[in-house]
C-alpha cells in the first residue's frame, strides 16, 4: 500500500493523528489533498481511507470567549 519514507515516519491511516502525515498531491482548486499515509482529505475535514472507509466531516466547535 502507501510507505512513508519521511524521517520521522508519518502516522499511518489507521492512527487517530492520520491528518499529520504529510500532503504528497495538492488539488484546492477541487478541494482535496492526498496525503503520504493513503487519506484523501477533503477541505470540509471529511476524510477517504485508502480501504474505501469514509469519514465524516469533523470540525471542532466554535468557542466564543467573553471579553
Amino acid at each position: 500500500m502507501f510507505t512513508c519514507s519521511h524521517e520521522p515516519a508519518c502516522p499511518s491511516y489507521e492512527d487517530t493523528d492520520r491528518e499529520a502525515a504529510r500532503v504528497i498531491a495538492s488539488h484546492p482548486e477541487q478541494g482535496w489533498s492526498l496525503l503520504c499515509n493513503g487519506v484523501v482529505l477533503f477541505e470540509d475535514t471529511g476524510e477517504l481511507l485508502p480501504g474505501g472507509q469514509s469519514v465524516a466531516p469533523h470540525r471542532p466547535d466554535v468557542v466564543h470567549v467573553a471579553a
